[in-house]
């Protein structure tokens, strides 16, 4: 290992950085900040025994909508999991027969799984559904102790049924092709649907509310 070169004796001495210096007004702007907030009266909200509702656009959990007949929007496109940057969405299409429908297209979603461990709740999954199918609810009471639990199958993610809906399989009711589930009506503008579920994990109503846009494709 080489030597390492040796420093002249008559080498100025580095000197340190000066130490900052405080002046009055300085201190007096910090601590009138301080004494501001100090005799405010201080607001808690006593979550969990109160429950808040979210704004209207809150990004919480996932729901996999119906079409007013009962069959599912989703096709099965996995354009969902494509588009999920951390690689929290699974699925595995299936192909529907006369015999067994669950959507109006060629395909359905036949497993369906969105992992709350590794979601960033960052929407792309909701830009990229063609159909959409995926839209996301204000439920935001996600958190458990048991990891298993926090992967979502099909069956909790999807909306319940409605009054005037009948549980897949069955035939098509609004028309004789998918083309007629999703093709725009210029008469009937987009309305406010009914409440996406009925209640999240903890047994609370969910306040936010499906979009009903089953007919947005032009």
């Amino acid at each position: 290992m080489a030597d390492l070169p040796a420093v002249p004796s008559d080498a100025p001495a580095s000197t340190p950085p000066p130490e900052p210096s405080g002046s009055a007004l300085g201190f007096a702007k910090g601590f009138g900040l301080t004494f501001s907030t100090m005799f405010k009266k201080v607001y808690t909200q006593q979550y969990p025994f109160d429950f808040y509702p979210t704004k209207p656009r809150y990004h919480g959990r996932h729901v996999l909508n119906r079409h007013p007949d009962g069959l599912e929007k989703c096709v099965g496109c996995e354009l969902c999991a494509w588009a999920c940057p951390a690689d929290a969405i699974y699925v595995e299409g299936g192909d529907n027969t006369d015999e067994e429908r669950y959507s109006p297209g060629e395909r359905y979603g036949k497993v369906y799984q969105i992992n709350y461990l590794r979601c960033i709740f960052c929407g792309l999954c909701i830009e990229a559904c063609p159909t959409r199918s995926l839209t996301m609810s204000n439920e935001y009471e996600l958190a458990l102790d048991n990891r298993q639990e926090l992967i979502y199958t099909k069956e909790q993610l999807m909306a319940p049924l409605l009054p005037g809906m009948e549980a897949p399989p069955h035939p098509m009711r609004l028309g004789e092709d998918d083309k007629d589930y999703y093709t725009v009506e210029l008469q009937a503008p987009l309305s406010e649907g009914p409440p996406q579920s009925t209640a999240n994990v903890a047994g609370k109503p969910i306040t936010g509310h499906a979009i009903e846009v089953g007919r947005h494709h032009g």
